[in-house]
């Protein structure tokens, strides 16, 4: 009885959202795309745990109508290549975007000291603050990691303006030694 109920109280959620989901705009996801995008997202971060040579929680994953970007910092060549044939792998994915840095082409130096990784935490809470400061950039669409003081700006934004904005005002925070902007700009479909 209690199972039956949820089943049914989620198919009526299913269809709410199939009926919303008909609206969409060239920049904005209807609540359908928005389900199947997070789902996405969802099976890319589990096929990203999944694989052996992935170090997952080095990854950040955003998908945009079916479009998978992978953005971050990791060890080598070899484990960029890795997340991007198990995101392949995902039903679903229509392409896969991987703007992943190796750490050693980035930086010359690999071995990082405790202050290094702990101002790297700083910069990245500073350039998210920035960005949300900001009126032009709408932050929560927007992926900030930091290695080494190089902040790599990753996620899917509305223009080439909100792009080119983000990199401003990520220079501008104190102790940004480099800024690599792997935002895309939204397709228009």
């Amino acid at each position: 009885m209690k199972r039956s109920f949820i089943l049914s109280s989620a198919a009526a959620l299913l269809g709410a959202l199939a009926l919303v989901a008909c609206s969409s705009t060239p920049t904005q996801r209807s609540a359908g795309e928005t389900v199947d995008d997070s789902v996405l997202t969802g099976k890319a971060k589990v096929a990203l745990i999944d694989n052996d040579l992935v170090k997952a929680d080095e990854v950040n994953v955003d998908t945009y109508r079916g479009v998978v970007q992978l953005n971050g910092f990791v060890d080598t060549q070899a484990e960029k290549s890795a997340a991007t044939r198990a995101v392949q792998a995902v039903s679903g994915v229509k392409e896969v975007r991987n703007n992943l840095e190796v750490k050693s082409l980035v930086v010359a130096e690999t071995d990082r000291s405790v202050g290094e990784v702990i101002d790297d935490a700083t910069i990245t809470t500073k350039v998210k603050a920035a960005l949300i400061a900001d009126e032009t950039t709408k932050a929560h669409e927007i992926n900030v990691d930091t290695n080494s003081g190089i902040v790599e700006l990753g996620g899917f934004v509305d223009s080439e303006t909100a792009k080119n904005r983000a990199t401003e005002v990520a220079r501008g925070v104190s102790g940004v030694k480099k800024v690599l902007n792997d935002l895309q700009v939204k397709p228009k479909s």
